[in-house]
């Protein structure tokens, strides 16, 4: 019966607006573990987005959007949270590398792209990029083919929907 779980994980197609967000725990770049329902209910909002690989070109492009939007995004409530495929040890170079003020997910394991049913880039090991934006447990917004340039912004304009305001 655990075999036939797995498998239909494996194969869980990707999470929709309305979906209950996965409460899920990943390993952060510190190796901590962290429980994605604690930081859903601490903060407004959670966007978890995915990346193919560390310290890759479009990937440090998408993370270098959150990271210079990041003092709006948190003033809007929102919390930031990277997953991939690469180990502790390469998130925490990236991290660093960028400066990166949110947490990343060391995702080898695919608990969490899996929950999420963030697939695999044909032929490889690697995460496809998307997004989630998630309020009060549910995902409020799905962005499969996230930016790389633009995912704050395309964030921040969700956002302003939220609110009632014009992007």
């Amino acid at each position: 019966m655990a075999f036939f779980s797995l498998l239909a994980a494996a194969s869980a197609a990707p999470l929709k607006v309305g979906d209950p967000a996965p409460a899920v725990t990943g390993i952060t770049e510190t190796g901590a573990p962290l429980a994605f329902a604690d930081v859903y209910q601490k903060q407004p909002y959670t966007l978890v987005y995915f990346f193919p690989k560390a310290d890759t070109l479009g990937c440090t492009k998408q993370g270098c959007s959150l990271r210079d939007a990041y003092e709006v995004l948190t003033k809007k409530g929102v919390a930031v949270i990277g997953v991939s495929h690469d180990d502790v040890a390469a998130q925490k170079a990236f991290k660093e590398k960028y400066h990166f003020p949110f947490t990343l997910i060391a995702g080898q394991d695919n608990v969490v792209t899996t929950a999420f049913g963030v697939p695999d880039i044909p032929a490889t090991h690697l995460a496809k990029r998307q997004a989630y934006l998630i309020k009060g447990g549910k995902v409020i917004w799905a962005d499969y083919s996230a930016s790389t340039t633009e995912q704050a912004d395309d964030v921040l304009k969700v956002l302003a929907e939220q609110a009632g305001q014009k992007s």
